[in-house]
């Protein structure tokens, strides 16, 4: 854990992969990563928001009440900015939208509504492929990631439903390169521009972990960059 920005409101940090924010079911209330700030902090700090325990990148956790509310709510009415990274299988074109609806599927996952669902939750995800590789017939891209909504697997979702999942992801995935440097979930939340209670907005980046830096290495280095 990495600490990214302090200030008198919050407190920003990488988070690994592999760690929860908040406890699991079956975890002591000491193994997560609030648990393991606090800690070396020595001060309560609130939840405003979570990733997927595999994914990596800014967290921000609130110093004070008003700055949980503050936060909270610029989450609750989307004003916060986010941007991800995600390593995926699959050819997109070079930008889009995905804004199919979601709905809960079984044991936890969830799933792209059909016409007859009820409950749907509306879900907007825009991207733009950075970086695009082929080898054989096989074909990647390092794609950057803008979700309007924070739907549970969003952007593990959205991809997987136009043919582009996201590489080694246990419940949405498809055939993932044997021969990679890695093989958990290739997600990275890299940026994060948040309200201040007291002062201007801030915009903290996580910088690519070392697993993914090296993915981005192994790919250009073993498969053909596509410059098309």
């Amino acid at each position: 854990m990495i600490e990214l920005l302090v200030d008198d409101d919050l407190v920003a940090v990488a988070k690994p992969a592999g760690v929860t924010v908040i406890p699991g079911r079956d975890q002591p209330a000491s193994a997560c990563l609030r648990a393991e700030l606090e800690a070396a902090r020595g001060e309560p700090l609130w939840v405003v928001h979570r990733l997927d325990k595999d994914t990596s990148g800014v967290v921000v956790f609130a110093r004070t009440a008003e700055a949980h509310r503050a936060l909270s709510m610029a989450f609750e009415q989307r004003r916060v900015e986010k941007r991800y990274l995600a390593w995926v299988g699959g050819a997109l074109p070079g930008e889009g939208r995905i804004t199919a609806p979601m709905v809960p599927g079984r044991k936890g996952a969830m799933r792209i509504a059909r016409p007859e669902d009820r409950g749907q939750l509306a879900a907007d995800t825009s991207y733009v492929a950075v970086r695009r590789w082929r080898r054989g017939a096989a074909t990647a891209a390092r794609v950057e990631l803008r979700p309007k909504t924070g739907r549970q697997h969003q952007l593990r979702v959205h991809l997987a439903s136009v043919g582009a999942p996201i590489w080694f992801d246990p419940l949405y995935g498809a055939e993932d390169p044997a021969d990679a440097p890695m093989a958990r979930l290739a997600l990275h939340a890299h940026r994060l521009t948040v309200p201040s209670p007291r002062g201007p907005w801030r915009t903290i980046e996580a910088p690519l972990p070392a697993d993914l830096a090296a993915l981005d290495a192994w790919l250009d280095a073993a498969w053909t960059v596509d410059e098309s």
